[in-house]
């Protein structure tokens, strides 16, 4: 089986999906923000402040920042709702239209009146957005709390401005308990980008598609046909009953993971394609990669599901 990641048709281009600007608690205007991006080579990104009262629920329009070269998508990072935890929920939701109803958010506290973390993830889905629970290992996320977002096209399993801030980045906890319960989720790397610490350029989603256009990168998005990074890059994913070939940029390690302690590495020097043999993984219904460089940065490509073989 070929990844559908990596066979869908077009080429991959590479964006952030998680940005802060001025509109709410990031140190840049809007358009020097997407400037930036476009200088350090992004091809998209989605503008997704903070959806909230105090900041007269943004969301900021930037067509005007588009060109043959560099496009944006239109989001937001929504709250509302009180996690097991007590906090407020984070939900990344990409693909908004601008007139998206307001929630009752008046600032980062949960209040009563406000509809639940899952009620405006399922909105913000039904409004055409690609749907992601953000920085779970930096929120407290519970189990019950990932389980409630029914609505999840994705989990942030990296999180540049968690790592920078918190060493709080990742999300792999949280995905591989939902997909041991057969939830059919994919994955995201973002900067979560502020510019008021060093918490950019970090992390980066490859998105496959015909177009660099808002349409055709959100229609990707929702389909899967993507991966996540923080450098290295990942040219083809190919699975068979016995192994699955990787190729790759220069790696020093390819691993393979499954269900519960399924695990399969193959170590090496500037390996660009690697054969990992599928020898542990009997007993689980689904399977993912990472691939790792000799700077440890690493890609991981999305969860495939051997029924689907």
């Amino acid at each position: 089986m070929h990844d559908p990641a990596f066979s869908a048709s077009g080429r991959f281009w590479r964006g952030n999906l998680h940005t802060h600007s001025n509109r709410s608690d990031g140190g840049l205007e809007p358009e020097e923000v997407c400037r930036r991006y476009k200088a350090e080579g992004y091809d998209f990104i989605a503008l997704t402040d903070h959806f909230v009262g105090m900041y007269d629920y943004p969301i900021v329009d930037t067509h005007r920042f588009r060109d043959d070269s560099f496009t944006t998508l239109l989001g937001a990072e929504l709250h509302s709702g009180a996690m097991e935890n007590g906090e407020i929920w984070h939900i990344l939701a990409v693909g908004l239209p601008l007139d998206f109803e307001r929630s009752d958010s008046p600032h980062f506290f949960p209040t009563e009146a406000q509809e639940s973390g899952p009620e405006i993830a399922r909105r913000a889905r039904d409004a055409g957005a690609f749907v992601a629970v953000a920085h779970p290992e930096w929120g407290g996320l519970s189990l019950a709390d990932a389980r409630s977002i029914d609505a999840a096209h994705a989990v942030e399993i990296y999180n540049h401005g968690c790592q920078v801030g918190a060493d709080r980045a990742e999300g792999f906890w949280h995905l591989d308990r939902l997909l041991e319960e057969g939830r059919r989720l994919n994955i995201c790397a973002t900067d979560d980008a502020h510019f008021t610490e060093p918490d950019y350029f970090g992390g980066w989603t490859m998105v496959k598609a015909e177009e660099n256009t808002p349409e055709a990168l959100l229609d990707a998005l929702k389909a899967g046909h993507m991966y996540a990074s923080t450098g290295p890059e990942i040219h083809d994913v190919a699975w068979s009953p016995g192994d699955v070939v990787v190729s790759c940029s220069a790696a020093t390690a390819v691993i393979v993971q499954g269900q519960g302690s399924a695990a399969v590495a193959v170590h090496g020097e500037s390996m660009t394609r690697v054969s990992v043999p599928l020898i542990r993984f009997s007993g689980s219904k689904w399977l993912r990669v990472t691939v790792m460089d000799r700077a440890g940065k690493r890609a991981w490509t999305n969860p495939v599901w051997r029924e689907d073989a």
